[in-house]
Parts: C-alpha cells; sequence; structure tokens
C-alpha cells in the first residue's frame, strides 16, 4: 500500500514539530505501507475489476483492520469513545493515541463521502475543544476508489471542501488527510472478499 498525497488542513502551534508527532506519523506511516494483498507478496495489487455491481469489487472493511491491527501492535487504542463536547455523542474513533492529557486519533473511511466529512469534522471539533492534539484521515484516491466494491469516500471528491476545515481558527493541533493507493492492479490475485479478518492481508 502506498501513500499517494498528504493534505494538512489544520497545523497549529508546535505540535507538528515535536517528537510526538514524528512517533505518531512514523506508525500511521508503518502501518499503512505494512498492508499486503496477496498476502506475503510485499505490495498491494488489487483485482483488476470495478466495483460498482453486486458482487464486483474489492471488499473495503479489511484493508482497514488489517491497519487498525498494526496500530494496536504499536499500543494504539481500538475503537475509542472521545467526548469532544457536541449534544449527541459521536461514534468512537478508529485508533486512537495518548499524548499527555490529549489524544491523537485516526479514522480509516469505509463509508460514503458524507462519512468522510463527519469524521474530519469530529476531528476538527475535537481540536477545537482541545480534547484532541490531532487527527488523521485515511482515505482512497479516485483511482483507487473504483476497485472497490462500496461508493466509500475518496480524497478527490473531499478536496473542494478543504478551503473551509483551513480556515478554522486553533490554537494548537494537526489535522490531515492522507489518500492511499494500491500499488497496482492484475488479473491474476483475487478480490479482497468482505468481511476477511484484517490479518489476512498483513
Amino acid at each position: 500500500m502506498k501513500i499517494q498525497q498528504i493534505e494538512r488542513l489544520i497545523d497549529a502551534g508546535t505540535f507538528s514539530q515535536s517528537a510526538d508527532w514524528h512517533k505518531i506519523e512514523g506508525q500511521i506511516f508503518q502501518a499503512i505501507r505494512s498492508i499486503e494483498w496477496p498476502p506475503g507478496s510485499g505490495s498491494f495489487t488489487l483485482f483488476n475489476e470495478p466495483g460498482k455491481k453486486r458482487g464486483q469489487g474489492s471488499g473495503v472493511t479489511p484493508i482497514k483492520k488489517a491497519c487498525m491491527q498494526k496500530l494496536q501492535s504499536f499500543g494504539w487504542q481500538l475503537e475509542t469513545r472521545v467526548d469532544i463536547a457536541t449534544v449527541r455523542r459521536p461514534g468512537p474513533m478508529d485508533a486512537t493515541y495518548q499524548v499527555k492529557d490529549r489524544l491523537f486519533c485516526v479514522e480509516w473511511e469505509t463509508g460514503n463521502i458524507s462519512s468522510s466529512h463527519r469524521s474530519v469534522n469530529k476531528m476538527a471539533l475535537g481540536i477545537m475543544k482541545k480534547t484532541l492534539i490531532g487527527g488523521t484521515l485515511i482515505l482512497p484516491t479516485r483511482e483507487m476508489y473504483q476497485y472497490l466494491t462500496d461508493r466509500i469516500g475518496n480524497f478527490r471528491e473531499l478536496s473542494p471542501y478543504f478551503p473551509l476545515w483551513k480556515s478554522l481558527h486553533v490554537e494548537e493541533g494537526l489535522l490531515l488527510v492522507i489518500a492511499i493507493e494500491h500499488d497496482a492492479v492484475s488479473d491474476k490475485v483475487p478480490r479482497i472478499p468482505k468481511g476477511t479478518d484484517g490479518r489476512a492481508l498483513q
């Protein structure tokens, strides 16, 4: 799995120059790049079939699980409930890492573009409320998106809204969007099924 693009929506204060962030960044990058398909291949190759019809394309949840399990091995907590002072308590963060009295979180997109907006809004609000020191949304490029079964959010579709989040006033915090992409496509690899345990991708 490769990292294709990184967009910084919020970079305020000194956190992005800290040792804590350099450690977190390294672990996130390692978790993404460690994802393989087929298992043991040393790369991430998707089955060469667009995924817009029933029974076509590759599943998305197993890819997320593989990344989350790698982060967990580094000491991250999964499915963490975080109070970001909203009227209705949002769903859990996919993964969180403790940084002093605040958390850094990672969200991996498996839903549609509305889900992507909710994830970024949730993290931005958490930073503004000083519950989170930072957060990262990981989602596919448009090129990768076409091979996946569900109509999940993708980097190109979210990018027109980046100026909105960049305009937020924040004293301290870091908010990123990371676009991921497959290394190759091939007719000689199996498609990634839905519901496969993430360990199968490592």
